[in-house]
């Protein structure tokens, strides 16, 4: 059986400096855990235990919105309105940049997905980032274009592919990405409310529609897949609806590689309830099999009075041992 329990006591108090929303999180090797904040102190760094160590990137971003360990240690960062991702050591050095922070022409107007027009070249609100097992970076992006590009950790452009729509191959909001031991490529399509997958060229392979607008996906050591899915009752865009009446909240689902379910929880019920959610945008997962999720609560509508203002936007659960 897997279970995960909230630990409602993780950070240990209140972050020092507070948060105001975290879109994403990420655990490097030795499980210090990469807390990425919309707010003053954008990257704060916490032990496995949940304290809190050191902070960075006072003043670098316009908004974060994804956050990745690549191989080497390094921090990758998407800022989805600078229109750039950034390359950091742990300890906040900017290493590399991708992207001038000017939104390429796919003919969008705005964030909203429904502006884009045709794909284009990087970068059109980026979203998130995932490393090959040869170490290639893929990018997912994003709002303003419906494309995944494939780069070398030099950050050399090797190619893209994706437009907009919801045939096989094309997205609504490519938002989350990871990508497996054997080089398939886990593609989150929003908005088509679907998980796509690829190999390493972009060849189209498969596709899960069992999933409510996925945003990121993550990858355990046993070939799990974990799903984070924003659901139908926050981030909706002006002017649509959900599918159905009672249509799911926010949840996080587990499936195998063959796409069984072994596991869901969640559902949006009482959102601001530890093991709950409101809005989640981001999964990671530490070395002992524990989870790390994050919302975004305030902009898919805590700003609109959709949810309290002390609901959490940080989970971390603990997987019970299995028998």
């Amino acid at each position: 059986m897997l279970t995960f329990t909230a630990n409602s006591s993780w950070p240990r108090g209140r972050p020092t400096p507070s948060w105001t929303e975290v879109p994403a999180v990420a655990v490097d090797r030795s499980d210090r855990v990469f807390v990425f904040c919309r707010g003053e102190h954008p990257i704060m760094v916490f032990d496995r235990d949940g304290t809190f160590l050191h902070g960075w990137g006072e003043g670098v971003f316009t908004r974060p919105h994804g956050i990745t360990i690549g191989p080497d240690g390094n921090v990758w960062c998407t800022d989805d309105f600078g229109h750039v991702i950034r390359k950091f050591t742990p300890e906040g050095q900017l290493l590399l940049t991708l992207g001038d922070g000017k939104p390429s022409d796919t003919g969008a107007t705005s964030i909203d997905f429904r502006t884009v027009r045709y794909a284009g070249p990087p970068f059109n609100y980026p979203t998130n980032t995932a490393f090959s097992p040869d170490g290639d970076l893929f990018i997912s992006d994003g709002y303003g274009n419906a494309r995944i590009h494939k780069f070398t950790a030099e950050g050399k452009l090797l190619f893209s592919w994706g437009e907009p729509g919801s045939g096989p191959g094309q997205f609504r909001v490519p938002h989350g990405i990871a990508v497996g031991r054997d080089g398939t490529v886990y593609v989150a399509d929003r908005e088509n409310s679907r998980v796509q997958f690829f190999d390493a060229r972009g060849k189209y392979l498969a596709e899960w529609t069992d999933v409510a607008r996925p945003c990121q996906i993550a990858l355990d050591a046993d070939g799990l897949v974990y799903v984070a899915e924003l659901g139908y009752r926050a981030g909706m865009w002006p002017g649509t609806v959900a599918p159905f009446p009672d249509a799911t909240g926010g949840r996080m689902s587990v499936f195998n590689t063959q796409g069984k379910l072994l596991a869901r929880w969640g559902g949006g019920n009482n959102p601001t309830a530890p093991g709950d959610f409101f809005a989640p945008h981001d999964v990671c997962i530490d070395s002992h099999g524990d989870l790390y999720v994050a919302e975004v609560v305030i902009s898919a509508g805590g700003n609109k009075g959709l949810v309290a203002a002390d609901c959490h936007s940080l989970q971390k659960f603990v997987r019970s041992k299995e028998l």
